[in-house]
């Protein structure tokens, strides 16, 4: 049997569909609040289409000397050409990416998954450094 950690798949974004990509600064504020975007498909789009779509992303960060990640947002796509009141409705489709902002005072490692409901479990990260 396979552990979880097994099963996440990481690969260079540029040449990748399904890896999150994660645009933050290299360098923050000491205790000042700072945006992080995650998407999937920055370089080459997702389809998203309901039978091949980004379920959801997640965000954690892990401070530098601590043993255990604080996840810092989670968001889910739910509609993948849903078209509720029939035939003549609109169709309405999600775009996998999601903006977050925190503030920390630590070093650390920004890490975000993804999860695409034919090819898995994908990840990322990015180094945080203070100033």
């Amino acid at each position: 049997m396979a552990d979880l950690k097994d099963l996440l798949q990481s690969a260079d974004w540029k040449a990748e569909k399904h890896v999150p990509v994660i645009e933050a600064p290299d360098q923050v504020k000491k205790g000042e609040f700072f945006k992080v975007t995650v998407s999937v498909g920055k370089e080459i789009p997702h389809p998203n289409k309901s039978e091949h779509f980004i379920s959801w992303i997640s965000l954690f960060f892990q401070p530098q000397g601590e043993k255990y990640p604080y996840q810092i947002g989670r968001a889910e796509f739910s509609s993948h050409g849903a078209s509720i009141n029939g035939p003549d409705s609109s169709t309405v489709y999600t775009h996998p990416e999601i903006a977050i902002t925190f503030k920390t005072d630590k070093l650390g490692v920004i890490f975000a998954s993804s999860y695409c409901n034919i090819h898995g479990l994908w990840q990322s990260s990015k180094e945080l450094n203070i100033v």
